[in-house]
């Protein structure tokens, strides 16, 4: 059994705010100045990287690692002050926007406040009673989730950000290495306080969504959709993928779809470089997928091409920070979002069905339909010039092209090239 998807959450496009490199003063008070640029552009609800103060010891780079955390209850002074973050969080708000906290509920940083004040069974520990390092993070410290005071000082410090800040969620980062139990209860608690509190897992685990998480990570087609913009898998496992997906997880999951995150972005390289000339139409596939929710991330919305260093100020030159093509693209996606209820994410939005095209190895050519709300999606998801062949049936008619806004007739029989890459987003 899932909780009720928050109401807001459904047409919701979300954006990963990285404060260190959003503007040239990496500071919350410098990024709410930017905060209605982002309503104008759709964005629904931002996701804050962790805001926490940086552990000292182990420190990687100059400024260290937002996911090495001192103090779960306190404010990272390299971005401001407290009385920053909750203007910030209330001028977000003010504009109908959503704010959710980066929650890392599996390890602290080695020089955490929890590791001076909270007993030794808090933290795993070697032999020689030193915390562990988990994988290879040797920023950080293990917590030990076999001790259940380590749950309620998470919860404790959870709540402490919804009652005095006014947060409306959490993405919870690496949430498949801590018990499900223990977001099953924290969720109950947080739900508590604030009844459409929304949970965003960085995981893809089938039990994620039993009465813990609304939405969980794409990462299964995000990589699909990486290889086969390299040329190193075909259509067919897409498709696959994504009908999997339908079966694999109720009805009511969300799914976050992306083409880039903090992750991706700094360890794998710029959108640009990972996707190439497919960047346009992997971006548009982001809003179109079932029960998804699209995510932009820092730099996205103008096109930034550059892989931002992780422990460094690597911030947009101010020059870069402007409207151009790709703005207008996610500004006639977020609007597609928004206007068409077939679009929703969980139980509310239209299923994928498919329309049989002759060349299935290469192009997607779908509908997904609800309560008078129809988009027909004609995708060409590959590097070739596609002579496409198609019959459209119950769905030929008169539409409107949604993102160049022309007056459209789709035929019953469709026969014409389609240019690689190409994408045609009809509405009714």
């Amino acid at each position: 059994m899932m909780y009720k998807n928050p109401e807001w959450s459904y047409s919701a496009v979300l954006y990963e705010l990285n404060v260190r490199q959003f503007t040239p003063e990496g500071t919350f008070a410098a990024a709410r100045q930017r905060l209605p640029f982002l309503r104008s552009l759709g964005i629904d609800a931002i996701w804050l990287m962790p805001i926490y103060p940086i552990g000292q010891e182990g420190r990687k780079g100059s400024l260290g690692s937002y996911y090495s955390i001192r103090d779960y209850k306190g404010v990272n002074e390299e971005f401001g002050t407290e009385a920053d973050l909750r203007d910030f969080i209330s001028a977000a708000h003010s504009l109908g926007m959503r704010v959710l906290l980066d929650w890392v509920a599996n390890h602290t940083a080695r020089d955490a406040r929890w590791l001076e004040e909270k007993p030794y069974d808090w933290y795993e520990r070697e032999e020689d009673g030193t915390a562990k390092v988990p994988w290879d993070w040797t920023d950080t410290a293990k917590l030990n989730y076999a001790n259940h005071d380590v749950w309620l000082g998470q919860i404790d410090a959870m709540r402490y950000w919804v009652e005095q800040f006014k947060v409306d969620g959490f993405r919870c980062d690496m949430a498949m290495l801590v018990p499900i139990e223990f977001w099953q209860e924290a969720a109950e608690e947080l739900h508590r306080i604030k009844r459409d509190i929304f949970m965003l897992a960085e995981a893809e685990e089938d039990n994620l969504f039993e009465r813990a998480f609304n939405m969980s990570y794409q990462w299964n087609i995000h990589h699909i959709m990486c290889d086969i913009a390299k040329g190193a898998r075909r259509v067919w496992d897409l498709r696959n993928a994504i009908h999997a997906e339908r079966a694999r997880y109720p009805r009511e999951a969300m799914r976050m779809s992306f083409t880039s995150n903090h992750d991706e972005n700094s360890w794998s390289g710029s959108e640009q470089q990972r996707f190439g000339s497919a960047l346009d139409v992997m971006t548009v596939m982001t809003f179109l997928m079932p029960s998804t929710m699209p995510l932009i991330y820092t730099g996205q919305e103008v096109g930034y091409n550059h892989s931002f260093e992780f422990f460094e100020r690597d911030t947009i030159p101010v020059e870069a920070y402007v409207e151009n093509r790709s703005t207008e693209l996610y500004r006639r996606l977020t609007s597609l979002k928004h206007k068409e209820r077939a679009l929703d994410a969980g139980e509310r939005g239209g299923e994928i069905i498919e329309i049989e095209n002759n060349a299935k190895d290469c192009m997607m050519t779908f509908v997904r339909e609800v309560d008078g709300s129809r988009v027909v999606a004609i995708v060409n998801l590959s590097p070739y010039t596609i002579h496409a062949d198609f019959r459209t049936g119950i769905y030929a008619g008169k539409y409107y092209d949604a993102l160049s806004g022309e007056r459209v007739v789709l035929d019953d029989h469709v026969e014409r090239d389609i240019a690689p890459w190409q994408y045609q987003i009809l509405v009714k």
